[in-house]
């Protein structure tokens, strides 16, 4: 599997590259990827200096309510992209899952945020799963 991974959005108006290792996948059902992503969110993550956007025209961003983190969005398209902690010394950021080109070579780790999961679903799986969680990477 090759180091370098490509991703986009929907439209091409937000591409990115990542060289280097990649955080497997973490399933996060806390209520804001829900209402983010229609549905729980699947993030891996990587090193911002292995990160490099190739194209950003539509990116934008979001404040979330707390103020201690923002989420990356397409504004063309609307494709979530991104999570990114605001905190000082910050070195990664998580990339959602489904905006990579395959093959991906990633698996997924865990689900986090259970405790908070929708009621319209369950979870069968052999997954980890964790009440609560950390949101952006152990890369």
């Amino acid at each position: 599997m090759s180091s370098i991974r490509l991703g986009s959005c929907l439209c091409g108006a937000v591409k990115f590259e990542v060289r280097g290792k990649m955080r497997s996948v973490v399933n996060c059902h806390c209520s804001l990827c829900r209402r983010w992503h229609g549905h729980f969110g699947a993030y891996t993550g990587a090193l911002l200096e292995n990160f490099t956007l190739l194209e950003q025209r539509g990116l934008r961003w979001y404040a979330v309510p707390s103020g201690k983190a923002e989420r990356g969005f397409c504004g063309e398209c609307g494709s979530s992209l991104f999570f990114r902690k605001k905190e000082e010394g910050t070195d990664a950021i998580g990339i959602c899952a489904g905006t990579l080109d395959k093959p991906t070579g990633l698996t997924t780790k865990r689900h986090e945020f259970v405790a908070d999961m929708g009621d319209y679903y369950e979870l069968d799986d052999a997954l980890e799963k964790w009440p609560r969680g950390v949101r952006v990477t152990e890369v």
